[in-house]
């Protein structure tokens, strides 16, 4: 399991980190004429934060969860006021160590699947004191 570096964002009504908002939507296939003006400030916290004294970001470390997309040095956005239900990718301390992992429940059995057939599946019972952090709702990478 890798380890996740937690950071924190200010949030404020203004943060200065906001950016232009174009009011022209990008054609992801054919070319569109770009519009000439923008329509607002863009506050990322709006679109990517529902609960924001719930929410916080983590770095990822590793290489367990690159088939869903999870890459080492990706920002995971982490909210914890959500239920972590069967399928969702959650952050759990195991054994006091952070993991990031799918979580499956099937027949009233807990288990953390990394989606990465290099790493193996973490299921909680006795041996493993697994405590659900919270459940990941975006991944911020570089393309």
């Amino acid at each position: 399991m890798g380890r996740l570096e937690r950071l924190y964002l200010g949030r404020s009504s203004h943060s200065g980190h906001d950016a232009p908002l174009v009011l022209e939507q990008v054609a992801a296939g054919f070319p569109s004429p770009a519009g000439d003006y923008i329509e607002r400030r863009l506050d990322l916290n709006e679109y990517l934060v529902q609960h924001p004294h719930a929410t916080f970001f983590v770095r990822v470390a590793g290489d367990s969860m690159t088939g869903a997309g999870i890459h080492d040095g990706d920002i995971l956005i982490v909210d914890r006021c959500l239920e972590a239900c069967s399928g969702s990718v959650v952050i759990a301390a195991v054994n006091g160590e952070l993991a990031v992992k799918r979580l499956l429940k099937r027949n009233g059995r807990c288990i953390l699947k990394p989606e990465n057939d290099a790493f193996s599946c973490i299921e909680a019972a006795e041996q493993n004191e697994v405590h659900i952090w919270g459940v990941a709702i975006y991944v911020i990478h570089r393309l």
